[in-house]
């Protein structure tokens, strides 16, 4: 399912710990950076996919910091010196897990909390012709005299459902993805 502004949200956190590497890289550091999605890990996970990132803690799996941190000391066995750990809003323990994992492994570690500055910056192609036909759908069901509607978008297709479904609904976790950040070597 497709949200307006989350492709802009992911993007700027992207950009952002593409900038915060370069400090990481440069001072021999770990940076685990928090990044907005209340609740929910999908942010965290598509983010952290996208900056290659070497570990997600999202809300929906337990995480267990000594074996990010072995991950963290197999890879420093291959030269790597500097990582970076995304952190979901919603796990509440950034500060206390940058603690830990400098505690463990000796590595300096620094977070950032990126927070609302990530709603920041100009929607992509995609949020603009999407709200575009967001926008003409709920303005045809005003016209036929609907309310209470929530209109969304699943599957490249536009739809609508009632306004208290549309509030019990939740963005499905992705099993698939999160499997394969953490299957995969630094």
């Amino acid at each position: 399912e497709y949200t307006i502004g989350y492709d802009t949200a992911m993007n700027t956190a992207m950009e952002m710990i593409d900038k915060i590497r370069d400090t990481a890289q440069s001072h021999d550091r770990c940076s685990v950076v928090e990044v907005m999605g209340r609740n929910a890990g999908h942010i965290a996970i598509n983010v952290a996919a996208a900056v290659g990132a070497e570990a997600v803690i999202t809300p929906e799996k337990p995480y267990d910091l000594n074996a990010i941190a072995q991950k963290m000391e197999q890879t420093k066995k291959s030269g790597k010196t500097h990582f970076i750990i995304v952190v979901a809003e919603g796990v509440g323990k950034t500060e206390y897990i940058t603690r830990t994992l400098q505690d463990i492994t000796g590595v300096e570690s620094r977070a950032t909390i990126l927070g609302h500055v990530q709603r920041g910056g100009s929607p992509t192609v995609r949020d603009r012709v999407v709200a575009t036909e967001m926008g003409y759908h709920a303005v045809e069901l005003l016209e036929q005299g609907i309310g209470n509607r929530v209109v969304g978008m699943k599957d490249s297709k536009i739809y609508d459902v009632d306004i208290q479904e549309a509030l019990s609904m939740k963005k499905p976790f992705e099993e698939e993805l999160y499997k394969i950040l953490n299957e995969t070597a630094f």
